[in-house]
This record gives C-alpha cells, sequence and structure tokens, in this order.
C-alpha cells in the first residue's frame, strides 16, 4: 500500500523531492505562479498542484486520504527579522487556514494520520511564547499527539538553517512508543524545546510527546563541491567592486579575510551586509564574513534582507559576487536535475523561502515512515 501525501505552501516542491518515489502526492498547494510554475517543471504530479490563495482552498480539492499532511507556513510575521505581528499577522496567520482544510478533511472522514509544520526558529519566542502555544493547540484540538523540535540543515548540507518542526501524529497510532524518550535530544533542540515547552499551559503539556530520533550521521557535502567557477547566473565583481565590499568589513571580519590569505590555500567565505551600531551609535552597513566551510542561511531576497555573497580568497588574490542559484539549489540539497527559473531572483527567492531537502528525508526515513508502518500492514492485511 502506498503512501499518500499533501503539501501546502508547496514553494518548489522540495518535500516532495524529498519523500520521493515511496510517496505520491494528492494534492499540492501554492499561490505563487512563480513559485507554481518551477513546482510544475519539477514535479510530475504537476496535475495535483492547486495554484491558489490556501484562504480559496477546501478539502473537496484533496484527493484521497492523505496520511501526512505537510505544511510550511509563511515566517515573515513569526521571524526575528520580521515586524513581530506574530501569528495573527497577515501572511503567518495562514496557519489556521491550513488547519481548516484538515478540519474539513476530518469532517469529510478523511482525517490524516500525520500532520508536519515547519517553521523559523522564532516561532518559539514569538509573542512571548503565546503564538508557539497556538501552533501547539492547533494539533492538541484536533485529538493529534505532538512533539517540537529543533533541526539545522548544516547537519546534512552546508548551509546554518535551524528550523522549528512540529509534528503530530493521531493519539491511536500504534507506533508512538517506539518513537519517543524522556526529553529533547541535544540535536533536537535540546534546552530551547524543553524551555519551550515549560512554557505551555498544562493541557498541552498532556498531548506532548518528546520525539527520539537517532543522531544525524555522515558530513555534509565539501564547499568545494558546492561552488561553481563561473556560474552562468552571476559574474565576478570588479576589483574595485570586491574593494568596496572588504571596506564595509570591522575589524574582526577584516582579520578573517588575512588569516584566509595566509593560509596559502584556496578559501571560500560566504559575507552577509547587516546594519550595525558604530562605537558612536550610528547605524552603519557592515560586510560579515565567515570561511568555517559553512554558509549563512540563505534568505528570500526582500523586507530589506540582502543576498549572500561569496568571497574566494588564495593568497594574495581576493575577489567577490553574489551566490549563484544553483549553488544555493545545492545547498537546500537539491540535485542539479532540478530545473530552476530563468530569472535569478525568482531562483533565489525560491530556494530562501524553501525547506532543505535532506531534513524533510530525514524524517521521513526516522519518523513518518515508522508512524505509518503498522497502519500500511493493516490496510494491506484487509
Amino acid at each position: 500500500m502506498r503512501k499518500q501525501f499533501a503539501e501546502f505552501f508547496a514553494g518548489g516542491g522540495m518535500v516532495s523531492k524529498a519523500l520521493g518515489s515511496d510517496w505520491d502526492c494528492v494534492f499540492a498547494n501554492d499561490f505563487d505562479p512563480k513559485k507554481t510554475a518551477t513546482y510544475r517543471a519539477n514535479n510530475a504530479h504537476s496535475d495535483v498542484l492547486l495554484e491558489r490563495d490556501i484562504a480559496l482552498v477546501c478539502a473537496q480539492d484533496v484527493s484521497g486520504t492523505p496520511s501526512l499532511v505537510w505544511g510550511s507556513s509563511p515566517c515573515q510575521d513569526l521571524s526575528v527579522a520580521g515586524k513581530g505581528a506574530g501569528l495573527r499577522g497577515g501572511r503567518s496567520g495562514t496557519y489556521f487556514e491550513f488547519w481548516r482544510v484538515i478540519d474539513e478533511l476530518i469532517c469529510d472522514n478523511r482525517q490524516p494520520e500525520i500532520v508536519a509544520v515547519e517553521n523559523v526558529v522564532g516561532s518559539l519566542k514569538s509573542n512571548s511564547g503565546k503564538d508557539f502555544a497556538e501552533m501547539c493547540r492547533a494539533f492538541e484540538r484536533r485529538g493529534y499527539i505532538f512533539g517540537a523540535m529543533i533541526i539545522d540543515a548544516v547537519h546534512f548540507v552546508p548551509q546554518s538553517r535551524p528550523r522549528l518542526f512540529i509534528v503530530g501524529v493521531r493519539k491511536q497510532n500504534s507506533s508512538i512508543g517506539r518513537l519517543v524518550g524522556d526529553q529533547s535530544r541535544v540535536w533536537l533542540g535540546g534546552k530551547r524545546i524543553e524551555d519551550a515547552f515549560k512554557s505551555l499551559p498544562e493541557t498541552l503539556k498532556q498531548s506532548w510527546v518528546w520525539w527520539d530520533l537517532p543522531a544525524f550521521q555522515g558530513k555534509p557535502q565539501p564547499i568545494f563541491e558546492i561552488v561553481q567557477s563561473n556560474p552562468s547566473d552571476v559574474r565576478w565583481h570588479t576589483k574595485d567592486e570586491t574593494q568596496r565590499l572588504i571596506s564595509m568589513m570591522s575589524e574582526v571580519n577584516l582579520r578573517k579575510l588575512v588569516e584566509a590569505a595566509a593560509s596559502g590555500r584556496r578559501e571560500i567565505g560566504f559575507v552577509y551586509k547587516r546594519t550595525r551600531l558604530d562605537d558612536k551609535g550610528r547605524k552603519v552597513q557592515r560586510a560579515e564574513v565567515r570561511f568555517d566551510g559553512v554558509s549563512g542561511c540563505l534568505r528570500t531576497p526582500g523586507g530589506g534582507s540582502s543576498r549572500q555573497l561569496l568571497v574566494e580568497v588564495q593568497g594574495s588574490a581576493t575577489r567577490s559576487r553574489l551566490l549563484g542559484v544553483r549553488e544555493a539549489a545545492r545547498l537546500m540539497g537539491l540535485e542539479d536535475s532540478y530545473k530552476l527559473p530563468n530569472s535569478y531572483n525568482e531562483g533565489y527567492h525560491i530556494m530562501g523561502d524553501g525547506v532543505a531537502v535532506p531534513v524533510v528525508r530525514y524524517l521521513n526515513d526516522n519518523l513518518f515512515s515508522n508512524l505509518l508502518a503498522d497502519q500500511t500492514l493493516l490496510v494491506a492485511a484487509e
């Protein structure tokens, strides 16, 4: 019996890529025509994709009975970089429309066995923790046992990308006992998740479980396998442009540049421009670089966020440029066969707004598939 899933806020279809051929996608939804065009270009099941505002989606649009429903709702109102509107904000508030569709599925006797949501780690403290409680309450009200985790994509790809995942399963599920422990594992959020749990009302704590998943194995792909020598969508800066970037660095960051040059090796660094206060309390733009073999977290190029830059240092030679979209796709764990949009901005936005493929694959291999194992056997026996 094949497993079925539905993905909301589907973006470029990274959840589909992660779940792979073991699953059948019976429904996908996103309202952004640029994202849906990329989704269709990369998924054979594009006939199930509905391009529509989630407020206008209903259960009748969803085929079959999905065992898993995934939702990566917008993070703008919950992120540290946002304006603090919280879960009731215009974008992040679509979380409630997501659950409205699930309510309709339940009324139609098609309740998903598993519901998984993903968002920024800032969700834990948004609105003094009230938004996280509200996110958890959505699971409890529908009869789900749930638990939260923080998983950083850096364990799988050379990108610092911590994200919050809340996974709920129906209370009747017979596999739960094999997958829970007595506290949050360090690699799944540790103290940050435990602190968030402590702040929850007692009624929600009664429906909480500590997902006990194995520590991450293997090492992320080396950064030199991610970076292209001459990407087609971006150009190397002129010497003057590179020098202007260097002039924006503080003494601490300039020291990193000097140390990279002194190594004599080819070193790759990643740069973000950030607004900082100088010694007189004035806001100035700084270029902050890291040479630890890990890129900064990819972001959507909007709302004041800068695009990530790359610096290559070898001896006395230093050059810089924007991060290419294919490089960004590799940092999200996508294969080079993944078709990118022609527009740099569109491609970068889709990557910055997505969920890292290997993280979803880890959750599938160690949680989703195990939670569904007994149910699949029962259906097959019938």
